[in-house]
């Protein structure tokens, strides 16, 4: 991860590509997947995969302006969670840029249902969240978790909540192809009232956290917002769709300059790189 201008906005440039434009500029209207993570892809058909724990880590710490080299068209897991991205940010530290910060402000509710799951975008002063998940597997439920995710509450509650699945989705996504590298290392398994990790949980409710981390990444697609979330049952299709249809409404949302608020970079040593080309307006 490198520093960029004001106004290049969150960038991946995939390395082992070279054949094509390899810049794959996070936007939400550049989401082509959304099954068990969230995939974007540019013009030229150069994807990056399981985006939304990195986009987690960058809303909380407030990043606007990043180059991101991948030499692959996957992020790496990890142990699962947003906490090594978000730790990897805060040692290197982050430096304002001459260049206001421009916020997403919502004007008027937004939702969106299929069947009994559920989200809603409203009004807020600031970004809150209010996220309900509910499993029939016993070692799950049903959990709810309420918050306002600043730096401090996403470092503390959600960063290392980790991504978690059933036994029998994990088989099916194997013998499917999928998840090859998916591991108790990197995930939470539950079997029915089982979790199959040894160490087990790192929360009590780090499933519903999980689903809130994901949420946060997921809307950082769009730029930082100012709005109250509700999800209920919610994943990483309805969170794309409430996205999309907040920006459809053009009498929903404004875009909004609050004082005294800065783009932010992760900073590595060097000067910001130039803009990139087109990419999300983050920042005025």
């Amino acid at each position: 991860m490198a520093p960029a201008a004001p106004d290049t906005g969150l960038v991946f440039r995939r390395t082992d590509v070279t054949d094509r434009d390899n810049l794959v500029p996070v936007r939400p209207n550049a989401v082509t997947g959304v099954r068990n993570c969230t995939t974007i892809t540019n013009a030229a058909a150069v994807g990056v995969s399981t985006i939304e724990h990195l986009l987690a880590a960058l809303s909380a710490a407030g990043v606007d302006n990043l180059l991101i080299d991948l030499d692959g068209p996957e992020l790496p897991a990890l142990d699962g969670s947003a906490e090594p991205f978000l730790k990897l940010i805060e040692q290197v530290g982050l430096e304002r840029q001459a260049a206001p910060r421009r916020y997403v402000r919502v004007l008027k509710p937004v939702e969106i249902r299929s069947g009994d799951m559920f989200a809603r975008i409203e009004p807020c002063n600031r970004l809150e969240l209010d996220v309900t998940i509910d499993f029939e597997d016993a070692a799950i439920g049903r959990q709810r978790l309420r918050m306002a995710p600043d730096v401090q509450a996403f470092r503390e509650r959600l960063a290392s909540a980790r991504t978690f699945a059933r036994m029998h989705e994990v088989a099916a996504l194997q013998q499917a192809g999928l998840s090859q590298g998916g591991s108790l290392d990197n995930a939470v398994v539950v079997n029915g009232d089982e979790v199959l990790n040894p160490d087990g949980l790192r929360f009590e409710d780090e499933f519903v956290r999980h689903k809130a981390l994901d949420l946060i990444g997921d809307m950082y697609l769009g730029g930082p917002v100012l709005g109250r979330i509700t999800t209920v049952k919610s994943g990483h299709g309805l969170n794309h769709d409430l996205l999309t249809k907040l920006f459809a409404c053009r009498d929903c949302w404004t875009y909004e300059v609050l004082p005294g608020a800065h783009a932010l970079v992760a900073m590595t040593g060097g000067q910001a790189r130039p803009a990139f080309g087109p990419a999300i307006a983050v920042s005025a």
